[in-house]
């Protein structure tokens, strides 16, 4: 499928049009609620990622079936699955408290167990576990009670399905041998999707992974995305679309996705894409897993995570920070720790985050992020009392975030302006706003 980048310039200069299917003759141009949706999602910055499922339950991280386990003895792990901990408002509380705006759970991940009451299959949490609640049905009504967005994760691998095509993961020794069915297990997935996008209220995002377990055939593998976003707009016109490929965009995605790196970076090996005009997202972890490990403490420092949050922001870029819940249903203490000390600090300084945008310049120093007539410069890691700030703009005034009244002297130079600080900051993010034209 040819791929393009998808202008910014539309979101503002296109007139109401009606979604039309990608194709040479008629390019995909997004409808006026998916135009609405990008501009409130830009504005959120901070989501949380959810990871959980039944693996879980061996507490090896959310791959735990790829490295060796037949699927038939894997599944036998949902006839013990039940999280009598799992409470779907305390989950939405605390993320609402951490200054988060939205969710993104994993509806259905690469080992293909649903956790919802899917009428395709009864691998889920309803009919294959004693649990027979409904987590997707609860989290749509716990974000709605608590004004969160709900996005749902749906991974275009399965593992244990006999009809799925193998790709390079997921060769577990009982399903190797089978004949695969693409047709039918592409109209799987669309029933799939249709339930959730017809039974679950407004779903604001669907965020695809797995198109990479394909990328090395011989053969290029045809996805038939085109049609398949086509259905998801139908079914919910301001439904947004992601795919986690580590690759450009699609016509019909409507936000891109960078995997554990900030646009623009690529430590991970997952970013070589170029960066699109579309809304951007980082998704990242806590600590090193995705789903729960026992064994992965190693959970980053709030201070950590609040400068990560602000550098993507500088980007112009959400940050979806994942969790990983213990198999009783919990979010890790440690997790739910890092979740209030960030919302205390969004109370004070979220203002300098939500609905900005990004940087004009990189900066060793820091970042910097923009409302309108107002910069806000994030200094993070400072090593001199002058910190150059590369901005054309005609600055008014600096002053101390939050306290007009510390002012901040500065002198103009050709290429910018530097801001004379009394001393080296040593907080979290001292945050000097300036006031231009």
């Amino acid at each position: 499928m040819k791929r393009i980048i998808l202008s910014a310039l539309s979101l503002l200069s296109l007139s109401a049009l009606s979604l039309r299917a990608a194709s040479p003759e008629t390019p995909y141009i997004p409808s006026e609620e998916v135009r609405r949706s990008q501009q409130e999602f830009a504005a959120d910055r901070f989501g949380i990622f959810i990871h959980w499922g039944i693996y879980s339950m061996f507490g090896q991280g959310e791959w735990y079936l790829n490295y060796g386990p037949r699927a038939d003895e894997y599944a036998k792990a949902a006839k013990g699955f039940y999280p009598a901990d799992f409470d779907a408002q305390e989950w939405a509380k605390a993320i609402k408290d951490s200054g988060a705006r939205y969710i993104c759970f994993t509806s259905r991940h690469h080992d293909g167990f649903s956790m919802w009451g899917t009428k395709q299959s009864d691998y889920n949490i309803v009919d294959a576990t004693p649990f027979k609640r409904d987590v997707v049905k609860e989290l749509s009504e716990a974000c709605r009670d608590n004004d969160l967005k709900l996005h749902l994760y749906y991974s275009h691998i399965d593992w244990t399905r006999p009809d799925y095509p193998r790709g390079r993961t997921g060769h577990t020794p009982d399903l190797d041998s089978l004949h695969y069915d693409w047709k039918g297990y592409r109209a799987f997935m669309d029933r799939q999707l249709t339930e959730l996008l017809t039974e679950y209220g407004p779903i604001r995002a669907i965020w695809f992974d797995g198109k990479w377990d394909h990328d090395q055939d011989s053969v290029p593998f045809d996805w038939e995305l085109s049609s398949q976003y086509e259905l998801i707009h139908r079914l919910q016109p301001a439904c947004l679309i992601g795919n986690n490929h580590h690759e450009n965009t699609f016509p019909g995605e409507n936000i891109q996705i960078f995997e554990r790196d900030r646009p623009g970076e690529n430590t991970a090996g997952y970013s070589e894409q170029d960066i699109s005009r579309l809304p951007l997202e980082t998704c990242n972890t806590m600590n090193g897993m995705w789903g729960y490990k026992i064994i992965d403490q190693n959970y980053k420092d709030t201070p950590t995570l609040v400068r990560y949050l602000v550098l993507t922001a500088g980007k112009g870029a959400n940050l979806l920070l994942n969790v990983g819940p213990q198999p009783n249903g919990e979010i890790p203490a440690a997790a739910l720790q890092r979740l209030r000390e960030m919302g205390e600090w969004m109370k004070l300084y979220g203002e300098t985050i939500y609905s900005t945008q990004g940087s004009e310049f990189e900066a060793d120093w820091g970042t910097s992020t923009r409302l309108p007539g107002r910069t806000f410069v994030h200094i993070l890691t400072p090593e001199s009392t002058d910190i150059f700030v590369p901005s054309t703009k005609k600055i008014k005034e600096a002053f101390v975030y939050g306290d007009r009244s510390k002012k901040i002297k500065f002198t103009r130079g050709k290429d910018g302006v530097t801001l004379h600080l009394d001393n080296i900051p040593t907080e979290i993010d001292y945050i000097i706003e300036l006031n231009h034209d």
